[in-house]
Parts: structure tokens; sequence; C-alpha cells
């Protein structure tokens, strides 16, 4: 019943509060027809999101599709660590729909920000969000494989990378499998993500630099051992608000980035 009513105001172009006051008579055919089309797509586990192009984080809309990952409540804990010291710029290594990056922007006036993703629609996407938010003068995106067209140290990196193992992925829910898969999981034990930015993290953060990334909630332990042996220092788990493993911090130090 909810779905409905949130389709039924993203058919109106109205809140979905307002429904009660604002809510027409009745719907011409057409509006029928088309309302039908919409339920029936949530019906078939098409994400709400994907059907009505936005999504809430962090308090703010995101437009979203199906190019890119849906956002979701666990990743604020990633801003909020984020948030816990100030930075000049940050880097985030798989952008997606920009919600990271651009909410910290958003958050953090006088900083700017870089975007890498492997998909152009998701830069797509992300760039869009930018210009909606007013934060666009502050962002550039990069098309890069991670690191690979990067260039340059940041006071912050983060990124929400894919993290699903091979294993897991026959276990998720079908609105979970409309998302694009390259976000959702690396394949094998879903943690080569980790690696390669752990391996890099040491040319593009400055001395004193932070990096966070999202982890699936068992993954703590394994994330934080491959910080450590990259040489990563005050290798951090934190929870999210359901009491999960959700984020791992750490920093650089030694000499800067030459």
């Amino acid at each position: 019943m909810r779905d409905a009513r949130r389709l039924l105001a993203h058919l109106l172009g109205i809140a979905a509060e307002r429904l009660v006051v604002d809510m027409p008579a009745g719907l011409s055919a057409a509006q029928e027809a088309e309302f039908a089309a919409l339920v029936a797509r949530r019906a078939a586990r098409e994400p709400l999101s994907h059907i009505t192009g936005s999504r809430l984080f962090y308090g703010r809309a995101f437009q979203v599709s199906a190019d890119v990952l849906d956002p979701r409540p666990e990743t604020e804990t990633l801003i909020e660590q984020a948030l816990q010291a100030p930075f000049r710029d940050v880097l985030d290594l798989g952008l997606g729909s920009g919600c990271v990056l651009l909410t910290l922007l958003a958050e953090r006036g006088e900083a700017t920000g870089v975007g890498a993703d492997l998909s152009p629609a998701a830069l797509q996407v992300a760039a869009g969000n930018a210009a909606d938010l007013g934060v666009a003068a502050r962002a550039s995106f990069v098309l890069s494989d991670w690191f690979d067209a990067i260039e340059g140290a940041f006071d912050l990196i983060v990124s929400n990378p894919p993290y699903i193992s091979e294993a897991e992925m026959a276990e998720l829910s079908p609105e979970v499998l409309h998302e694009p898969r390259m976000a959702l999981t690396p394949g094998g034990d879903g943690l080569s993500p980790y690696r390669v930015i752990a391996a890099g993290a040491g040319r593009h953060l400055r001395n004193g630099g932070r990096l966070l990334v999202e982890i699936g909630w068992q993954q703590g332990p394994a994330v934080q051992q491959i910080f450590r042996d990259a040489g990563l220092a005050q290798v951090q788990v934190h929870s999210d608000l359901g009491g999960k493993d959700r984020v791992v911090s750490a920093l650089r130090s030694g000499a800067s980035p030459g």
C-alpha cells in the first residue's frame, strides 16, 4: 500500500504526504493506464527508486537509474565518518550516483572533489546530481578503472566499492538484482577492490590523508588486514546504526607522495 501511494504521488507530481489534500477526484483514462503500468513494474520487483527516478540520501534527493547503485541508509555511515575531520579535496572511487562525493561537497562548502567510475552512464547520472545540488563547479568526473586515470593527491579518499562475493549473489533479493552487476560484485571473494584501493592509496593520499571505504558487514577483519599489509596506519572498523561493521578507515603516514 505504501509503495502504491508513492507511485500515485509520483504520477501526480506531488509529495506522498499531500495525497489526502491534493488528490484529484478521479484519474483520467491515460493516468489510470500509466498508474497500472507503474504498479506492474513494482510487482515485478523493480526497485521503487528506479521507477520514480529518485532516492533520498542524507536528506537530499538524488537522481538514480538502472545504471547506478541505489543509495542506501547504511552508506550514510561513510558520510558521518568522513565529516569527522576537515578536508580540502576528496576523491570518490566508484562514484555511481555521486551520493557520497556530492553529499560531502554539499556539507563542506569550500571543498572540491573528483569522482571516478568505469561507467559512462553513471558519470552522467552523477553530473546531473551535481548540477541539481549546486556543487557542479566544485566537482569533476573521470572515466577511470579505480586509480588508472587519477592524477595528484587528496586529503580524503572514499569508496563504496562492489563487495558482494560471487557466492552471495544468488542470495540477493530481486530488487537488488535490478542494479548493475558491476556495482554489486567484483566476483570471487568480494575483496579485490579493497586490495586495489589499498595498493594505490599511498600514491594518491597526502601525508596524514584519510581513506574510508564501505564494507560488507562480515568483511571488517579482512579489509583491516589488507590495509595494514599495505602500510596504512590507524586502521579502524566503524559500525552502522544497526551495529554492523560498515566502514573501515585508515591514515597515510610517512613522506608526502611525490
